[in-house]
């Protein structure tokens, strides 16, 4: 993997290209959650040519417990499994430990846990998951992490990190002595933990940029803090990255949250809002938030966002929308999905032409309250 890092905004705000083995990637970029090598309710077609997802995630847990790396393996990886040619990145499985809480056990080895299909119990460990990922076949594997729930003790969050930063080397270790299933590099990022702690972040930031890896993630954040302590936490990080490695925010967030970060130096994103919010009635636009079910949406036709350029934003009317969603219509969840998958993309790839033009911090400032509107 190759980053090349193309301009900083005075903001602070980065655009770059990271090149992998399944393509190109301008950043900054969102890229849909696929848990289970689907994207909810979007075909893969419909992610390359109405939403045009540039990359995509699965997730390690839900992939070996289903369909399982020996069928990953059989079908010669991920990519050829589902049909999506473009990159992806697997997480680790380390955040589904984190909301197993009442069915997992940590130690120093690893993680016991139940299924959460058959109740089957399960060891990961740093190894098995760098091996589970490799089956699996991204170009981008994430480091096996604990995450701390909101609020942590100032002991437990401590201990944790430490524990993270001890799996990481073992990850590392563990990718030196295997090569990749299908032929293609796949590139290693570790997590930067520590809560909402301060001293902690900085400790962790520091470990994790020695490791020297081609990309660094922060997780940890966004699962309950208030939104200020996750953009100075945020800020606090990216200052001690490296500036010539893409550095990538777990599961954030809103359209403003993303904003907001990348004004913090942030290049990736990932979030399953945009599906699992459109999928129960809630579009995101460039006027603001639409909660497609209510009554005043009924005689509305009116295009869902006219400043969309894919099928399902200016074809597809307010008021059809939402009497399918009345009505019970599967095709009301595909639309909203479609239509809110393709805003993000719009919305990071408008964010990278203002970078470039050097006018991100004003033009931020200008949409932001926009976009929090509720219509």
């Amino acid at each position: 993997m190759q980053f090349d890092l193309i301009t900083t905004d005075p903001s602070g705000a980065r655009a770059g290209t990271i090149t992998t083995a399944h393509g190109a990637i301008q950043t900054p970029i969102f890229m849909p959650v696929g848990t289970v090598g689907s994207v909810k309710a979007v075909t893969q077609e419909q992610l390359r040519t109405e939403v045009n997802a540039q990359i995509i995630l699965g997730n390690t847990y839900h992939l070996y417990l289903r369909p399982g790396t020996e069928v990953l393996k059989q079908a010669g990886g991920l990519h050829k499994f589902n049909g999506w040619d473009r990159p992806i990145l697997t997480d680790s499985g380390g955040y589904q430990v984190f909301s197993l809480a009442a069915n997992r056990k940590i130690k120093e080895e690893g993680v016991v846990f139940q299924s959460h299909i058959d109740g089957s119990r399960h060891l990961f460990t740093p190894e098995n998951v760098m091996d589970i990922q490799r089956s699996i076949g991204a170009d981008i594997i994430m480091a096996f992490d604990e995450c701390p729930p909101y609020p942590s003790e100032y002991g437990y969050a401590k201990r944790s990190m430490e524990l993270t930063h001890r799996w990481l080397d073992r990850c590392i270790k563990r990718l030196g002595e295997t090569s990749p299933e299908y032929g293609y590099e796949q590139t290693l990022f570790p997590i930067v933990q520590g809560s909402t702690y301060k001293d902690l972040r900085k400790i962790s930031a520091e470990a994790i940029a020695s490791r020297n890896c081609a990309g660094n993630a922060i997780g940890g954040l966004s699962v309950g803090e208030p939104e200020n302590e996750m953009y100075e936490m945020c800020g606090l990080v990216t200052e001690l990255l490296p500036v010539e490695k893409p550095r990538y925010l777990m599961g954030v967030g809103t359209p403003w949250n993303i904003l907001n970060n990348i004004e913090l130096g942030i290049d990736m994103f990932d979030c399953v809002m945009p599906t699992r919010n459109g999928r129960n009635g809630m579009l995101f636009t460039w006027n603001g938030v639409i909660n497609i079910r209510n009554k005043k949406w009924a005689a509305d036709f009116s295009p869902l966002d006219e400043q969309n350029p894919c099928d399902a934003s200016r074809n597809y009317s307010k008021a059809y929308v939402r009497h399918l969603f009345v009505a019970g219509e599967i095709l009301g969840m595909t639309l909203a999905s479609i239509h809110n998958l393709c805003f993000y993309l719009e919305l990071v790839k408008a964010a990278r032409e203002q970078i470039l033009q050097g006018t991100y911090g004003s033009w931020k400032r200008q949409v932001v309250p926009q976009l929090q509107t509720r219509l």
